[in-house]
């Protein structure tokens, strides 16, 4: 069994944790900006993206990996936030699905982490 978090230990993972809300936060809001300015360009028929035009696709292109990236974000966010949340109700480091705790080494590699490994594989 492994044993409880220490409270060292649990206020470094939480400042992790912040630290990696704040990033993330400045990020989606660069893309929101970003997005923002490549609406108003839309109305320019030289920026719009065009597919059959070899600078349209490769503009729709860019456009997808820019909202791949911002999803992505937006998805690491939220689950940072979870376990911020999870910390707060006393339940950080205890898997959602076993109810086992949550080995420090994965959550110093995964500090968002829910599950041990074995149900991180099978959720």
């Amino acid at each position: 069994m492994v044993r409880a978090l220490a409270a060292s230990t649990q206020k470094r993972l939480r400042k992790r944790l912040e630290d990696e809300r704040a990033r993330l936060e400045g990020l989606i809001g660069e893309f929101e900006n970003e997005r923002q300015a490549a609406r108003l360009a839309e109305t320019s028929a030289d920026h719009a993206p065009d597919a059959e035009n070899t600078d349209g696709g490769s503009l729709a292109y860019e456009l997808e990996l820019e909202l791949s990236a911002y999803n992505n974000a937006v998805e690491l966010l939220a689950k940072v936030n979870h376990a911020l949340s999870r910390m707060d109700r006393g339940l950080y480091g205890i898997c959602e699905v076993s109810g086992d705790r949550i080995p420090v080494a994965r959550l110093d590699a995964l500090p968002y982490a829910t599950t041990t490994v074995e149900w991180a594989h099978r959720v």
